[in-house]
C-alpha cells in the first residue's frame, strides 16, 4: 500500500495542512523579497545580511520559489498540501545538514551562516510537522482517517459495533473493565 492510497479526502486535518503551508510560504516569500529589495549580487559570499541571516540573490530566488510553491499548496489544500509540507520540510533539513559542513568553504554558494543553518533546521521541522500533523504517529486515535485506512478490518469492526450499539443490540462480548467483569458486571441485553 502506498502512502497516497491511504489519504482521506476532505477531512478537517486539511485545514492544518493548508494554514501551515500558507504561513511558512509567506515567511519564505518575505525573506526572498527582502533579499531582492537589497539588490544583492548573485552568488555573493560577502556576508550581506537580511533579517539577521546572510543571503544572496540565489538564496532569495530559492526562498521566493519555495514560498510561492507552499502558498500554491495552501490554495490546493488537502493531501497535496500535506505531502508538499513534508517534502519541503525534509529538503530544508537536508539543506541544514549540508550547510553545516559547507560553512566557510567554497561549496557554500548560498552564503549560509550559522543563523541560516539554524533557521533551515527550525523551518524544516515546522513545515514537516504541519505536513505530518494527524498523519504520522504511533498512537493515532481510531477515528483518525489515516488510522482507519491503515487498519481497514479493525475500523470496519468498530463501525459495525458502533452501529449495533446505536441500534440497541449488543454485538460480541462487552469489553472487560479493570475489575474483570464486562461492563462493570451489568447484564447485557440477551443475558437474562
Amino acid at each position: 500500500m502506498k502512502l497516497r492510497d491511504e489519504l482521506p479526502l476532505d477531512h478537517h486535518l486539511a485545514t492544518v495542512y493548508r494554514y501551515g503551508a500558507a504561513f511558512c510560504g509567506l515567511v519564505l516569500l518575505v525573506f526572498g523579497c527582502l533579499g531582492f529589495a537589497d539588490a544583492l549580487t548573485p552568488f555573493s559570499t560577502s556576508g550581506d545580511t537580511i533579517a539577521g541571516m546572510t543571503t544572496n540573490v540565489a538564496l532569495s530566488v530559492i526562498s521566493t520559489v519555495v514560498g510561492l510553491a507552499l502558498i500554491a499548496g495552501a490554495v490546493v489544500g488537502g493531501n497535496f498540501a500535506s505531502t508538499l509540507n513534508m517534502t519541503v520540510g525534509g529538503l530544508f533539513l537536508l539543506s541544514g545538514f549540508y550547510h553545516v559542513f559547507a560553512l566557510d568553504r567554497s561549496a557554500n554558494f548560498l552564503d549560509f551562516g550559522m543563523t541560516n543553518v539554524i533557521f533551515s533546521f527550525v523551518m524544516g521541522l515546522v513545515i514537516a510537522t504541519f505536513g505530518m500533523y494527524g498523519r504520522v504517529s504511533s498512537k493515532l486515535s481510531h477515528d483518525n482517517p489515516y488510522w482507519q485506512r491503515r487498519h481497514p478490518r479493525q475500523a470496519a469492526e468498530e463501525r459495525a459495533r458502533a452501529r449495533a450499539r446505536a441500534a440497541g443490540r449488543g454485538v460480541g462480548p462487552a469489553p472487560a473493565l479493570p475489575g474483570g467483569a464486562p461492563d462493570g458486571g451489568a447484564l447485557r441485553r440477551g443475558d437474562a
